[in-house]
This record gives structure tokens, C-alpha cells and sequence, in this order.
């Protein structure tokens, strides 16, 4: 049986062209916008802390897809994991087909990256432009994303574990080079797989408030 969603419509198996990357879409009635998720480390569409945001933000009325950036043969060579160049690529041909897709064509695009993907979401977002209406990275290393991050016009925020002390410096110096609207959100007490509790909880309060904000700015 597939999974629900809060307004019983079921999340749909979705095959994304060229190559085939397998995702899961769930679209709420009125959804007010759509998240696309860049996973990090290797993890998929089934990454259990991606799927608990992903299932908060539906129930706030956002859609939401989580895909596979990597094909199985892919996954096999822990270099493509840190191909942000790669890893970017494909979640804007997700975002080619989101625009496409009647049930989402529509709808205003943001994106959630963690780990390695919150570099490639910003990498996606400064080649897409006023295209994409805002980024959030969760414990991510956007210091990855390079020169792009001068280039990002999406609003960005970077919410980073209290704890975490290495990737906390880096996302600070990255949120110095970044040019648009922007925001640092330290989760206190949390390390970097946001494990502890109530942690995972504070990343969700934090990234729905930023996207319900601006994607329905960008739909109005």
C-alpha cells in the first residue's frame, strides 16, 4: 500500500527522465509551492530524516519530491556522492520535469539540501535563478557550492546543529558569500545528524516558516 498523506491522496511513484531517477511526489490539495530534496551522503528517496520534513511540510500544505539523485550503478562509486556538479545537474532536470508535470507545473520551486546537497541545491538555484523561489540546507556544506554561492538569488537559509562545530564555521563563512536574502539558524545542542531530541522537530519549524513564506510569495 502507498503511503498517505494527510488529505488521503495517495504520494505517487514518479519516473524522472532521461535516466530513469526514481522519486516520490506528494502534492496536498491548494499546495501552496513544491520542495524538491538533494540528498547528501548517498541517502535516497527514502532517507528517514528527509521523509520526516517532507511529511511536515505536506501537512503545511507544501508538495513535495524526494528522488533519487544517483542511479544504482552510480551510487557504487562514493565519488559521485561528492560531485556537486553532478549531484546538481540532476535535481535541475527534476526541476525541468516538475515544470512540466500538469499536477505541478505551477507551482512555486524550492529546494532542501543537506549534507552535500545543501552544495548542490545552491549550485541548481544559481544556474535556475529567479527560477527557483528559495533554498534550505540542513546541516549542509555549502561551502561546496563554490563561486556559485556569489551568483544565488534564491532567499537561503542554513540551519546548522549548535554542536556541529566544524560545519557550523563553514556554513558561516559561506553565508558571508552569499548575496541574497539569507539567514543562519543554529539548532542549540544539536550535532550534525540532528539525532537529539526535539532537534529534527526545531529543522522543520524552521524550514517550513522560510518556504511557506516565500514560495507563496512567489505563487502570489
Amino acid at each position: 500500500m502507498a503511503p498517505q498523506q494527510p488529505a488521503g491522496r495517495p504520494i505517487r511513484t514518479v519516473t524522472l527522465p532521461p535516466i530513469g531517477l526514481e522519486g516520490l511526489l506528494g502534492v496536498p490539495a491548494q499546495a501552496k509551492g513544491i520542495v524538491l530534496f538533494a540528498h547528501g551522503s548517498g541517502s535516497g528517496r527514502f532517507s528517514p530524516r528527509n521523509t520526516f520534513v517532507a511529511r511536515a511540510l505536506r501537512e503545511s500544505g507544501l508538495a513535495t519530491l524526494l528522488f533519487d539523485l544517483l542511479t544504482v550503478e552510480e551510487e557504487a562509486d562514493r565519488r559521485n556522492v561528492f560531485d556537486i556538479a553532478l549531484l546538481s545537474q540532476r535535481l535541475r532536470m527534476a526541476t525541468a520535469w516538475v515544470r512540466q508535470d500538469p499536477e505541478t507545473a505551477d507551482l512555486a520551486i524550492g529546494y532542501f539540501g543537506a549534507s552535500t546537497g545543501g552544495a548542490a541545491a545552491l549550485v541548481a538555484a544559481a544556474a535556475e535563478g529567479e527560477r527557483v523561489a528559495a533554498v534550505v540546507s540542513r546541516g549542509g556544506r555549502p561551502d561546496l557550492a563554490g563561486p556559485a554561492l556569489d551568483a544565488v538569488k534564491a532567499p537561503t537559509l542554513l540551519i546548522v546543529g549548535g554542536d556541529d562545530d566544524a560545519v557550523l564555521a563553514l556554513n558561516r563563512a559561506a553565508l558571508a558569500e552569499l548575496r541574497c536574502e539569507k539567514e543562519l539558524s543554529v539548532v542549540p545542542g544539536a550535532t550534525h545528524l540532528f539525532e537529539e531530541p526535539g532537534a529534527l522537530e526545531a529543522v522543520v519549524a524552521h524550514a517550513r516558516g522560510w518556504f511557506l513564506a516565500h514560495l507563496a510569495q512567489a505563487g502570489a
